[in-house]
């Protein structure tokens, strides 16, 4: 049964990624997609199942397989901006390409299923910042998260004033935004995680996806849950939890729900295996 148990998950995942692919590859006569999807798939489902047999880079590995690709292959190679001016990009052009099928898969409808596992699991720049030295919080959580949102109306003013000025060759400007904004993106990330001494600063008060993310990982389907039976109330599961989520309330309303990233950081360091 505990061998059934971890490959119920890994297989769920790769059969979800795997409709996808089909469903875009059939949809949109495009095998791209149906390579795109799929790899994502494996790579995801490949670390979740490591995850479960306890191998401890798992998490880092899927990181580095999703967001080395997705950054260098379809961002740098490719010249897809696949960041938040991307998606408006592609939205106000009114095509369901690259960026918009990227979002509406891991950031808008797919958080219905697998909260914010992109955070956790496939993002680019989480990918750099969860290799410095913060992993726990050293502090109390800033009120500041209504940078994220100012960054995310900017994006969106940005992409606006380029159209209503019609600006030529806006995809090629789409591409330098890409570039300009993951280096802002990374020189953000790391020094917010040096002056909060938190590795995950960048997520909790500048990123913008989060404005996507937050609402439907509010009804998402995955998520950690504690047997209240088995529960000592020692709150190590809190302080080592890099989002600050209270895992201990099962309830949809608990202190920082919608900011779990399904890291499992919880789960591995529960003294009686109660998540």
């Amino acid at each position: 049964m505990k061998q059934l148990k971890k490959w119920t998950l890994p297989v769920i995942l790769f059969l979800i990624f795997e409709m996808t692919a089909v469903i875009l590859w059939l949809t949109k006569d495009n095998i791209f997609y149906l390579m795109n999807f799929s790899y994502i798939g494996i790579s995801i489902s490949l670390g979740v199942f490591l995850m479960g047999v306890k191998y401890k880079y798992a998490r880092n590995m899927v990181q580095l397989l999703v967001g080395l690709y997705m950054l260098i292959y379809l961002g740098l190679i490719c010249n897809e901006n696949m960041q938040i001016e991307g998606f408006w990009y592609y939205l106000f052009t009114g095509v369901f390409e690259a960026a918009t099928i990227h979002y509406a898969v891991a950031k808008i409808f797919g958080p219905l299923i697998f909260g914010r596992g992109w955070c956790g699991y496939a993002c680019w720049t989480a990918m750099v910042l969860d290799f410095l030295p913060y992993k726990i919080p050293r502090g109390k959580r800033k009120k500041i998260e209504w940078i994220r949102i100012v960054v995310f109306i900017l994006s969106l003013v940005f992409v606006s004033l380029l159209f209503l000025a019609k600006v030529k060759n806006i995809e090629r400007m789409m591409f330098w935004a890409f570039i300009v904004g993951n280096i802002f993106y990374y020189a953000a990330g790391i020094a917010l995680a040096f002056v909060f001494k938190d590795n995950r600063a960048f997520c909790k008060y500048i990123c913008p996806i989060t404005i996507f993310l937050k609402p439907m990982s509010y009804f998402s389907l995955i998520r950690i849950t504690c047997d209240k039976d088995k529960c000592i109330s020692c709150d190590k599961c809190k302080r080592v939890c890099p989002m600050d989520v209270d895992v201990t309330d099962n309830s949809r309303k608990r202190k920082n729900g919608t900011e779990c990233i399904l890291c499992m950081e919880c789960v591995k360091n529960c003294p009686k295996n109660a998540l």
